[in-house]
């Protein structure tokens, strides 16, 4: 078993969500229109990684074992759980009606807490698939690595924005990232043992009920608040391609 390169490749797939916060260190004086796009452009990768990653995984995880039926009704049934639970998260967060700042504060802090979500059963994945087949593991680890890039943007863009600050935008983005070498840690120590074929197609329809909320009701609503729609629709249509584009070659 590649046990030491399991935790190698998840700690390097969950720490390219880093290199989405090195847009911070740029100076740019049309302000609005880096965050209308970069939220665009999120939004696009995380709604087409539910769709065509997620979903279908799911689907075809449970359908070796369970007929259509069942598989489809269950895969609805915790993709709304998935968005019941991200709307109760979302009450729970400070309220964003002041103004823009808020907002995007608002935007920033539900990313984090979402992605820390999305990265635990993703370490898993990878820690999971690496330690049994290498090949299969390193194509995964090159496959999240991508699409963790635009979900740190999601994160250290919106807090920066917000707050002004590059080093709590990076300490944001770097707690999310951790995530993913934690959840194979958890794998290795505690649910390696138990994880079955209705544990992970229930979780990857979870995680996609997740990323379908906070991609449409934050990331794309808050872009589109600023008014520059054709913005948003470019770069929400790149993000849409770069993800299948990821998903046909990785």
């Amino acid at each position: 078993m590649n046990i030491k390169l399991g935790f190698i490749l998840s700690f390097i797939a969950g720490f390219s969500t880093l290199i989405g916060s090195v847009f911070i260190f740029f100076n740019n004086k049309k302000k609005d229109n880096i965050i209308i796009s970069s939220l665009a452009f999120a939004s696009g990768v995380m709604s087409f990684v539910s769709f065509f990653d997620l979903i279908p995984e799911a689907f075809n995880i449970l359908n070796k074992s369970y007929n259509n039926i069942f598989s489809l009704i269950n895969i609805l049934l915790f993709i709304i759980i998935g968005i019941v639970l991200s709307i109760l998260i979302d009450k729970l967060l400070p309220d964003k009606t002041y103004n823009k700042k808020d907002k995007l504060y608002h935007v920033g802090l539900f990313s984090m807490i979402a992605i820390i979500i999305h990265n635990i059963p993703e370490g898993i994945a990878t820690f999971l698939t690496t330690t049994s087949n290498l090949n299969l593991g390193l194509k995964l680890t090159i496959a999240i690595a991508l699409h963790n890039i635009p979900e740190g943007i999601s994160i250290s863009l919106p807090i920066y924005y917000s707050l002004n600050n590059k080093k709590k935008a990076f300490l944001y983005t770097f707690i999310s990232s951790i995530s993913e070498p934690f959840g194979a840690f958890l794998c290795f120590i505690f649910i390696g043992p138990y994880v079955n074929i209705l544990f992970l197609g229930f979780l990857f329809s979870l995680i996609s009920g997740i990323m379908l909320y906070i991609s449409i009701y934050e990331l794309l609503k808050e872009s589109l608040s600023y008014n520059k729609k054709y913005l948003t629709i470019i770069f929400y249509l790149i993000g849409s391609v770069f993800t299948i584009l990821n998903s046909i070659f990785f």
